[in-house]
């Protein structure tokens, strides 16, 4: 399977567009890793866990955009886009939000 954020693969012939494919990973908030994120907020620097969160959150919806496309009958993915965002819960709680959305298709 091909993942590709280009519109086109060098070399490669879609045969067919079998349909816009999307992925969502949601991850809920940590006490801890808000605390030390707060405090880098105020001291400055990277925050490290929200990073690998982040990393590992791009990871598993492109592993869950490659096999919705494969049950399409799918070879490649191509238009790869990833967006980040969160949902408020509540005044306490944010949802951290990981999509992935593409064009399944069929190539030779």
């Amino acid at each position: 399977m091909i993942l590709t954020t280009t519109d086109v693969i060098q070399g490669a012939v879609i045969d067919s567009y079998l349909g816009i494919v999307t992925a969502e990973v949601v991850y809920g908030s940590n006490f801890l890793r808000d605390f030390f994120a707060s405090i880098r907020d105020v001291i400055g620097g990277r925050t490290a866990s929200y990073e690998r969160l982040f990393e590992e959150g791009q990871r598993k919806a492109l592993l869950e955009l490659e096999q919705r496309a494969q049950r399409l009958g799918a070879n490649a993915v191509i238009g790869i886009e990833i967006d980040t965002g969160t949902i408020n819960v509540d005044q306490s709680g944010v949802l951290m939000l990981i999509t992935a959305t593409g064009t399944a298709v069929r190539m030779r």
